[in-house]
């Protein structure tokens, strides 16, 4: 049985001219003509062609293509195990490839999609995507997280200016009430705490009391949070730890 030129092309989703050339050049010759000399192709003509056009998927040029079928030592198997060995070089490079996209989409899932200029407008000489690796290991898999993803894709610079600009405010209030000698269990303090609590549930996601109690305690345990907050003022976050609880304490018993 023999085919077309037409269907051929049909067949394996390239042109006529596609074909016609690989004719002219000697890689696919069809092996018989019709009586008008039209071309046609055999089983083993489409056998070879599907090995031509799997070798040029994989980027080799005709001239190798050609020298590698026609190659007089190399059988169909030889022709399999090579193909086998590019495939998986190949799915190992794309895997590659596919992990780096992630990474991208990642870092814009969290919103951080500023220039070079804004983040450093806005954060500074901090890197936001600092802890992000870590954040989603330890949280990934929660509503929170999901929820916090969700908030922050939207964030424009602005938007991440005014938060960091209540967060230095906050910062500054909370010192000063330090300062002034207030307890961590004080009607003041435990406002303040509120007040955090808050901040994250209108910025990120919705903080329940007992989260936010272990957010007080991480704050403390984790040196990070805690040279964060002891940068506002030492001592500020075993001070904010208690009066987060003593907050969560007198909501619980409201």
């Amino acid at each position: 049985m023999s085919y077309s030129v037409g269907q051929v092309a049909g067949f394996a989703g390239v042109t006529v001219r596609t074909l016609h050339h690989y004719d002219d050049i000697g890689l696919l010759v069809p092996s018989e003509r019709s009586p008008a000399d039209h071309r046609r192709y055999s089983d083993a003509d489409l056998d070879r062609l599907q090995q031509i056009l799997f070798y040029r998927e994989l980027g080799f040029p005709l001239d190798e293509v050609a020298a590698l079928l026609d190659d007089p030592d190399a059988d169909p198997r030889e022709h399999l195990r090579r193909q086998h060995e590019l495939l998986t070089a190949r799915i190992e490079k794309l895997q590659k490839m596919a992990a780096a996209v992630e990474h991208a989409m990642e870092a814009r899932t969290m919103g951080i999609n500023l220039t070079p200029e804004e983040r450093f407008e806005v954060f500074g000489d901090k890197d936001p995507e600092q802890y992000a690796e870590e954040a989603e290991q330890r949280w990934g898999g929660t509503e929170a997280y999901a929820e916090s993803q969700r908030r922050a894709a939207s964030y424009t610079k602005e938007d991440w200016k005014r938060m960091q600009a209540e967060v230095t405010d906050w910062g500054e209030r909370y010192g000063a009430l330090m300062a002034a000698g207030e307890p961590p269990a004080g009607e003041a303090a435990m406002d303040m705490a509120e007040e955090h609590r808050q901040h994250i549930c209108g910025w990120f996601y919705e903080c329940s009391y007992e989260m936010h109690q272990g957010l007080g305690e991480m704050y403390v345990a984790d040196e990070r949070f805690k040279a964060f907050y002891d940068s506002m003022l030492p001592g500020l976050a075993e001070h904010l730890k208690e009066a987060i609880t003593a907050n969560a304490a007198r909501h619980t018993r409201a």
